[in-house]
């Protein structure tokens, strides 16, 4: 059979200086910042093969649309869509 543990918790005494405490002051809440929306972009090479990129750092989706074809160079087809949750 086990034995259980008991555990003796003891207050602490604190000094009048310890015991002080500056009161919060209520903070207007922040704005919060709209995340990024995120982009799926298809793209089909001339050469006939295809590869799907996730853009993560664009503005909207004509900066997605040239985000992938300056990483990517000359396509033969390039679809984007806005990805959704």
């Amino acid at each position: 059979m086990a034995r259980m543990r008991t555990y003796q918790i003891t207050s602490l005494k604190v000094g009048p200086m310890q015991s002080q405490r500056k009161q919060a002051t209520s903070r207007s809440p922040r704005s919060v910042r709209a995340a990024r929306p995120e982009y799926i972009a298809a793209v089909r090479y001339p050469d006939g093969s295809r590869d799907i990129f996730h853009v993560r750092n664009a503005d909207d989706i004509e900066d997605a649309r040239e985000l992938v074809l300056l990483e990517v160079g000359e396509v033969l087809s390039l679809v984007i869509a806005q990805r959704h949750s």
